[in-house]
């Protein structure tokens, strides 16, 4: 999961965004906002509003906390190997239902 300095989660698109925008005010990034911002921009296959309503809609669930809302909003799973290695560490793992449900959801947001 990807935060801002006040500890805020966003997405990659969002990172992309910030990053651009203080390229913009400075004549160069330090090495690790280059850094970040080339990964964002090699990764991030989503605009902002598209993913803030991904992330509004994983939400809805009810069923996923922040840190599992934010890594599907940026890696977007497509299979249900993707969903599991997502949950791989974690104490909950979900339903083959609830693995359906966030395949649909990313679904309608991205297709490979």
């Amino acid at each position: 999961m990807v935060t801002t300095g006040a500890g805020t989660p966003v997405t990659l698109p969002e990172v992309k965004t910030m990053l651009k925008k203080v390229e913009k005010q400075r004549a160069e990034l330090i090495y690790e906002q280059r850094i970040t911002l080339e990964h964002a921009q090699k990764f991030a296959r989503l605009t902002v509003k598209q993913a803030k309503d991904l992330v509004k809609e994983l939400e809805a669930l009810g069923f996923l906390d922040e840190s599992q809302i934010y890594t599907i909003a940026n890696i977007l799973p497509s299979t249900e190997d993707d969903i599991r290695a997502i949950f791989a560490k974690e104490r909950f793992s979900p339903t083959q239902e609830q693995i359906a449900q966030i395949i649909k959801i990313v679904g309608t947001y991205y297709i490979e």
